[in-house]
């Protein structure tokens, strides 16, 4: 397998609340499920199955899954049921509102579910960058860490906000870009999670049915 350029290495966005709330729900669910196996009558412990199959790959799609991987080629967006890859030679713009997203060049529209908007810490990242304004201090100072630019003494931009800024930085640096051109926006589904879920969903539905 070839190894990556250093040089062109992903930078990887992902929601670290989201992955923690997913990683607390797999553990209730997996303590709830195997309890009602082993210690469930009847159709108990079938039912607890078909419930898991269902229900752990949609916790995983929705939570510890999504991901943004950018590079100076490409962006390639992880979210729930799908992979989108696009150029960024493809790629029309970044909109933040209250949900970021991605528009191509044909005008499509593609959710960013691993940057997920935080009203509130957008009115916080507000009010401290008031009072720095206030105060005289230099808003604009500030360390490179984990691809977010964040001043020693707190944010001024929300986090969610300050990465939709570095993909921007990224997509108006190497929107013309030779390499960055591509063939098209490429989106697959991703049969890893739709596959065991419709399965689960399937078995749950049999079994209830013959109830």
């Amino acid at each position: 397998m070839t190894t990556p350029d250093p040089e062109n290495k992903d930078r990887v966005f992902r929601s670290s609340g989201g992955i923690a709330g997913g990683v607390l729900l797999l553990g209730l669910v997996a303590w709830l499920g195997i309890d009602a196996l082993f210690q469930g009558n009847g159709r108990t412990p079938w039912l607890a199955l078909a419930a898991m199959i269902l229900v752990v790959p949609l916790i995983v799609a929705f939570t510890v899954r999504p991901a943004v991987y950018a590079n100076e080629d490409r962006l390639r967006i992880r979210n729930p049921f799908r992979v989108i890859v696009l150029p960024w030679g493809q790629v029309a713009s970044l909109r933040s509102g209250y949900s970021n997203e991605v528009v191509d060049r044909s005008g499509k529209k593609f959710q960013l579910w691993a940057i997920p908007v935080s009203l509130r810490a957008r009115k916080k990242a507000a009010r401290r960058e008031a009072r720095a304004m206030a105060s005289g201090e230099d808003t604009t100072r500030g360390l490179v860490q984990g691809g977010l630019r964040n001043v020693p003494d707190g944010p001024t931009r929300a986090a969610s906000d300050q990465a939709m800024d570095d993909l921007r930085e990224l997509q108006e640096g190497r929107g013309t870009a030779e390499t960055a051109q591509g063939e098209g926006v490429v989106v697959r589904w991703a049969y890893e999670i739709v596959g065991p879920a419709a399965a689960g969903a399937v078995l749950l539905a049999i079994l209830l049915a013959v109830a």
